[in-house]
């Protein structure tokens, strides 16, 4: 059989693949697992939105290729209409957004867009792992920019040598974060906007959980700086929105050119989504919210951040997204720490190290628990953990 390309060689197996099997050996072993582990949505998708979805697709209009430039019209005035209301921000439906097969391909695309081999990213670290295996793929390196605890868990854009920022194409960033939970301020967004237009990059802003959010927080939009759009393209995905996962669509908005760069890629490789999935996303960004969901991981955040705080591991509660990240005790390191809770608690967790070097010493927990009706999950996962011998 012929080899595969000579940029596989560069890409590392995926994360979640890993998990999933470490997943299915364990409840082969008869293990009664309580899953932290990948943050899917366990809730079901909102019965209006399904609605939508049986009247659109009855409409024989949408049985057919999506023959629009850049997405399904009513989808892409929704997501203008939706911008508007939520962030303040005018995006022109015709040349500022474009429909997505959800925000991972959106995401994978920019980089096949923009990188050509030898290209620099600028990449985050811990970090979602497409931004960094897409600049791979498509021969690009990789500047890390190292996300602390003491900073926040932002990166320190003055810390990336002159050099470097002068031949990257891409700015990478997604706040609120996958993996740690960090939100970012609109004053490192002015920052990061101004670096990007010092040096002619790229801003990427990776949105997918800024409608997951708790207390009185409410994320913000790199788009709500003044001139953000010059530099900007932002992502944004209905699945952690509205429980949406499998539906998979989300949309870009932002630099005008930027949107058209992707869509001229995009349009050579797929074509585009089901018309009847556009139209009852459409109906649930300009009708619905998602708060009886907000409502059960808020309390399941409570539940699992209180416990782990009573039984002495310092826990910070995330304002946003759909995790808690957390160091690991002494002694341990993500890998061994996420095997002794397998094994001993029957917790599935996400070794940090999973998500990039700087994630060496941490563990993320999903607030998304298959089988948890009210929390009760989460405070099992409590009390095993608890018992274990640390």
């Amino acid at each position: 059989m012929i080899a595969p390309s000579q940029r596989f060689t560069k890409i590392p197996p995926y994360l979640f693949g890993e998990i999933a099997a470490a997943k299915r050996k364990a409840i082969a072993e008869g293990k009664d697992l309580i899953d932290l582990g990948i943050g899917d949505p366990d809730q079901p998708t909102p019965a209006p939105i399904i609605e939508a979805l049986t009247r659109a697709a009855h409409d024989p209009q949408t049985h057919r290729y999506d023959e629009t430039n850049a997405g399904w019209t009513p989808f892409l005035e929704a997501v203008s209409t939706w911008a508007k209301r939520r962030f303040g921000i005018s995006i022109d439906p015709l040349t500022e957004a474009m429909l997505l097969i959800g925000s991972k391909e959106g995401l994978s695309h920019l980089a096949w867009s923009y990188i050509d081999p030898g290209d620099i990213s600028l990449v985050p670290d811990p970090a979602y792992t497409v931004y960094k295996v897409n600049t791979l793929m498509a021969g690009g390196e990789c500047h890390i920019m190292p996300c602390l605890e003491e900073n926040g868990f932002l990166p320190d854009l003055t810390a990336i040598p002159t050099d470097v920022a002068k031949k990257a194409k891409l700015l990478w960033l997604n706040y609120p974060n996958n993996p740690t939970g960090a939100i970012a301020p609109i004053e490192f967004y002015r920052d990061a906007v101004a670096f990007a237009k010092e040096y002619n990059l790229l801003l990427v802003n990776d949105a997918a959980y800024a409608e997951v959010y708790y207390d009185d927080y409410r994320p913000v939009s790199v788009l709500e700086v003044e001139g953000a759009k010059d530099v900007s393209i932002e992502l944004h995905s209905l699945s952690k929105m509205f429980n949406m996962t499998g539906w998979r669509i989300g949309f870009a908005i932002g630099n005008a050119e930027a949107v058209g760069t992707l869509n001229r890629l995009k349009s050579n490789l797929d074509s585009k989504q089901f018309p009847a999935i556009s139209l009852a996303a459409a109906h649930a960004l300009l009708e619905l919210d998602n708060q009886p969901t907000l409502d059960l991981y808020k309390k399941r955040r409570d539940i699992l951040c209180d416990g782990l705080t009573a039984l002495g591991w310092n826990v910070t509660k995330p304002k946003a997204a759909l995790y808690v990240w957390t160091r690991v005790p002494e002694g341990y390191n993500a890998m061994s720490f996420a095997k002794k809770l397998l094994e001993e608690a029957g917790v599935l967790v996400i070794p940090g190290i999973g998500y990039g070097q700087y994630g060496e010493n941490y563990i993320r927990m999903s607030l998304t628990v298959m089988g948890d009706k009210n929390g009760e999950l989460l405070t099992e996962a409590v009390r095993r953990i608890g018992a274990m011998a640390l």
